[in-house]
């Protein structure tokens, strides 16, 4: 009993049960979406979806140019020193800030070339590109935002800002599908993440008045060569990554059909919602604290702490999603999409790899080793 009770008074048992709560209300909202996406647009539409949620990911790390795990390093280590934080803060926003700018302006302009890519010759979808376009300072923005929080060690604000955002995600989705079906399912993925800077402006400012901190003077080009290790870090998994699945999805569209590439997004789609947990918590709880380790001892530790209690969890739910997964597929799909489960046992399989491995990334971050990550 005692050996129980001292882990539920442990740091990561509190902040791991507040992240259980936060993913598992994003997983279940985004399975009522992904239920309202298999009713309203069917395996045709899962692809598409699949496709600009791929090209989103590639487009906001770019917007942010990989720098968050960065930022969340920097700021834990000066967070006492508040003229290097100031110089971190300040640096970064007016970076970012202009190349939202820049990135904004050139997506308007070539919006016609990517709805040829995403979507093929469907006309339809431009407005997509151009709502985008605007919306897209937004999303660089809330993500520095969350950053900067989450490197001050504030784990419940952070954990706080994704239950907000996935409410928020789950109010557009409903009316958006509901009322206009794919056009609608594509309006509310590109929406969302722009509304989620107004929750996470309103909490930077509570915690460091953010305005007061911004000084042009305090600009440090320094700071930017620290920082450009990450993007290239960034590029390989978070740019790279989602374009190889772009292309693996078309590719299924054109020698099997768009009706096989939706069952592939949804399989994807399912993966991704149970790597939701390790994802969270390794950025939330163990990324600050590899950055913080100052020794050998202190990060062997921390990895024991995360293969100890968070990947037998996953090995053990990860077993009951395969052993349930025809009925999973019904739940949360149709019976359209029951083809899905042939997917399950290799997804499952390489996840399991997957989820043991993301640590040793995240000790990489923390480090910047960018030579180790190639």
């Amino acid at each position: 009993m005692n050996f129980y009770k001292k882990i539920v008074q442990t740091g990561l048992f509190k902040v791991t049960s507040l992240n259980s709560l936060s993913v598992a209300l994003k997983i279940g909202i985004g399975l009522i979406t992904s239920k309202i996406l298999a009713v309203f647009v069917g395996p045709n539409g899962m692809a598409l979806v699949g496709n600009l949620r791929n090209f989103l990911t590639s487009l906001e790390t770019i917007s942010v140019l990989g720098f968050q795990n960065g930022i969340v390093k920097y700021t834990a280590e000066n967070e006492k020193s508040r003229i290097e934080l100031q110089k971190i803060i300040t640096t970064v926003f007016i970076t970012l800030l202009l190349i939202a700018g820049l990135l904004s302006i050139f997506l308007f302009l070539t919006a016609s070339y990517w709805n040829n890519k995403i979507f093929g010759d469907n006309l339809e979808y431009l407005i997509v590109f151009k709502v985008l376009a605007l919306v897209l300072p937004g999303y660089g923005l809330s993500v520095f935002f969350i950053a900067i929080i989450n490197g001050l060690g504030k784990f419940k604000k952070v954990i706080s800002i994704n239950i907000v955002g996935n409410i928020m995600g789950l109010m557009a989705s409903l009316f958006l599908i509901t009322q206009f079906k794919t056009i609608g399912a594509l309006m509310s993925i590109v929406i969302t993440p722009a509304l989620l800077f107004f929750v996470t402006f309103y909490l930077i400012q509570k915690e460091i008045q953010f305005f007061q901190i911004i000084r042009f003077h305090l600009f440090d080009f320094r700071i930017l060569k620290n920082l450009s290790s990450y993007s290239l870090m960034a590029v390989v998994s978070s740019v790279f990554g989602p374009f190889v699945f772009l292309s693996i999805r078309n590719h299924i569209i054109h020698d099997l059909g768009i009706e096989q590439a939706g069952y592939w997004e949804t399989m994807t789609r399912i993966s991704t919602y149970y790597l939701m947990f390790a994802s969270t918590i390794l950025s939330v709880y163990f990324l600050p604290k590899l950055s913080k380790a100052q020794n050998g001892l202190e990060t062997k530790n921390i990895f024991l702490q995360y293969y100890k209690y968070i990947l037998p969890v996953f090995v053990c739910g990860l077993t009951v999603i395969y052993l349930t997964r025809f009925f999973i597929i019904r739940l949360l799909f149709t019976k359209e999409f029951l083809p899905v489960t042939d997917l399950f046992f290799w997804q499952l399989l390489g996840d399991i790899f997957k989820i043991a491995s993301l640590i040793l990334g995240y000790q990489l971050f923390a480090k910047k080793r960018l030579l180790h990550s190639f």
